[in-house]
């Protein structure tokens, strides 16, 4: 059995990190160092994940090719800085911050899904004379 090409794998992430992190669309080394470590990281919060400062510091060895743990502290506070002035300039706003918005806006709130193939009405909610019944016919 063939095993897969780790050559192009990011350092010091672990299987959940790397799962967010094929999500926002950093798959390989290559992606992370286009992105730099900030924007990766920032990417990864903006996509409703929560990772910690650790991660910040991973993606910033996996670059430079060391343990996370052997940055410097200097590096590592002028990332986390980087970071808080990358969230200041767009900050993220959570689920309920957006609906906040929608609802001074007067919009209406989004449905969570917006699958063409459910059918339309309220689910289980829907008044059962509503649903064509075919055993009576």
């Amino acid at each position: 059995m063939a095993g897969k090409d780790d050559s192009n794998k990011i350092r010091n992430v672990g299987p959940k990190s790397a799962a967010w992190l094929r999500q926002v669309g950093v798959r390989t080394q290559d992606d992370l160092e286009k992105l730099g470590p900030v924007e990766a990281f920032m990417k990864v919060k903006r996509a409703g994940f929560r990772p910690s400062l650790n991660l910040l510091y991973a993606l910033a060895g996996a670059i430079e090719n060391c343990h996370w743990a052997d940055l410097p502290n200097e590096q590592k506070a002028a990332l986390v800085a980087a970071a808080g002035s990358a969230e200041a300039a767009n900050p993220i706003k959570t689920r309920w911050q957006k609906q906040v918005e929608r609802s001074e806006r007067g919009g209406e709130p989004k449905r969570e899904t917006d699958d063409p193939g459910e059918p339309a009405g309220d689910g289980f909610l829907e008044s059962p004379d509503a649903v064509e019944d075919d055993s009576q016919h």
